[in-house]
């Protein structure tokens, strides 16, 4: 696991402790080796976690749409800076670099992000691992509303098991080390209905 994605807010939050992790997650990807992957802003979580990861030496690649150049403020300091034209590029050209995703607290593009990339992994087309950072309890609803799918029969158990959620950062990188994607059926009944055939 060489390359991870990190999605995260263009924001910092209200509690310190989230702009303590993204400095403590940049470091480590350094002091590891690790390439980081992520949106490509200089602002917010995005910011601390690009600089904390330059700082101890790990190579960090931006992706960032051209729509975003302004919003997102670019960061003009990163190993490698990409421009794409739109999101789905952004997403798409951030998974071939990436070997697995971390998501630290951030907002409706944090989730988009990470839930796509679920969602890919779930119909087959991706089989890398996806792990949610749970720092000062942030995920704990979402964790809680993804047991609720499973109970109302929307996901099955096993791949709502299939992703970390957690708060020991060594325990989330060492899950992602040893990562292997689990092989079962979206439809929890087992049987897909063919409209053409009916």
């Amino acid at each position: 696991m060489q390359s991870i994605c990190v999605y995260c807010g263009s924001n910092s939050g209200r509690d310190p402790r989230y702009t303590k992790a993204a400095t403590e997650l940049g470091t480590v990807l350094g002091q590891q080796a690790r390439q980081l992957v992520y949106g490509g802003g200089n602002v917010g979580l995005m910011g601390t976690v690009a600089d904390a990861a330059l700082m101890a030496g790990s190579e960090v690649i931006g992706v960032i749409p051209e729509s975003l150049m302004q919003w997102e403020v670019a960061h003009n300091g990163l190993t490698r800076l990409e421009v794409v034209e739109t999101m789905h590029a952004r997403k798409m050209r951030m998974f071939d670099i990436a070997d697995g995703f971390i998501a630290m607290p951030g907002g409706f593009g944090t989730l988009d992000e990470m839930f796509e990339m679920l969602t890919w992994r779930q119909i087959g087309i991706a089989d890398k691992p996806c792990a949610f950072w749970n720092v000062n309890n942030y995920w704990a609803p979402l964790r809680d509303m993804l047991d609720h799918m499973v109970a109302e029969g929307f996901l099955h158990p096993e791949q709502r098991n299939d992703l970390y959620f957690g708060d020991s950062l060594p325990e989330l990188l060492q899950w992602m080390d040893a990562y292997q994607p689990i092989r079962v059926d979206k439809w929890l009944d087992g049987k897909r209905r063919d409209a053409n055939l009916r």
